[in-house]
């Protein structure tokens, strides 16, 4: 069969599973961002109207993260120390924490804490490295594997797959559920970003990161997706080892196209590796 019509009936299958619908807070924030004239008052009305997350939010600003040199109480003060557009991708972040709260279950407990730690990880090695904004990096880190909670609502027997996964020395995630579902995390991770409105770039290598080929350069996935999807590998294997876990088959199949995509030897890279316990602590 054409790859084409494969892209196309996988995209189709992903758009059938239930994805949550995009907060009215994000929709909101979005067509602010693309006004000529952003309201800042409106703004910050719109975050406060969830009192949950304007209040997780005020605490996030104020996290080591941030590093800001006084406290801030107000969500337009934190509209003008960090900005439309970061203020934009933390309340996205925080949204995707309520649509797949900590509380439904171990496996989902075991995703948040693996997707906050690589996210942080991310974001080092994106200042460490200056390839990527580090909080562009922080998001992709947060939404890169996005699709399995998602897969985890929609079919029952996805747990065992994750763990099958991490056991399995010779095939990804992504390839089990290709298998059996007929549709992979990567495919419907994507269609959650994209219909959450996260970037461009943001959303290609949410759609590519287990397809490492494109590491070598690629006419249609962009430049920044690339250097998202490298350095997401060599955060994975950052953490990994902090976990103790054995490297993994990403690493296998796409370290060294990694390493090189980002400019990093592996005695740089080991160097880099010494900080990740202290990054972790902090996150």
């Amino acid at each position: 069969m054409d790859t084409a019509v494969i892209d196309r009936e996988a995209e189709s299958i992903a758009k059938s599973v239930g994805i949550p619908p995009c907060p009215a807070i994000l929709t909101g924030l979005v067509a602010q961002m693309r006004s000529d004239d952003p309201d800042f008052p409106k703004i910050a009305k719109l975050i406060g109207t969830d009192v949950a997350l304007a209040a997780t939010m005020l605490k996030t600003v104020n996290s080591p993260f941030y590093g800001l040199p006084q406290k801030i109480s107000s969500i337009q003060q934190a509209l003008a120390l960090l900005g439309l557009r970061n203020v934009s991708h933390l309340v996205t972040r925080l949204l995707l924490q309520q649509a797949f709260p900590v509380g439904d279950g171990e496996a989902m407990e075991r995703y948040w804490e693996s997707s906050s730690a690589i996210a942080a990880l991310l974001a080092f090695l994106a200042r460490k490295t200056r390839k990527l904004d580090r909080d562009d990096a922080y998001t992709y880190g947060l939404f890169r594997d996005c699709g399995i909670p998602v897969m985890m609502m929609n079919f029952t027997d996805h747990p065992e797959m994750l763990d099958a996964a991490h056991n399995d020395p010779a095939r990804l995630l992504s390839e089990i559920e290709n298998e059996q579902l007929g549709v992979d995390h990567a495919g419907v991770g994507a269609e959650l970003a994209e219909s959450w409105h996260l970037s461009a770039a943001t959303c290609a290598a949410i759609r590519h990161h287990h397809n490492y080929a494109v590491l070598g350069g690629s006419d249609t996935v962009p430049l920044q997706s690339l250097l998202m999807i490298a350095l997401g590998v060599l955060a994975e294997r950052l953490y990994r080892d902090h976990c103790g876990d054995k490297p993994g088959v990403e690493w296998q199949r796409a370290g060294a196209a990694a390493l090189a995509a980002v400019g990093l030897n592996a005695e740089e890279f080991a160097e880099l590796a010494k900080e990740t316990d202290e990054v972790l602590a902090a996150k």
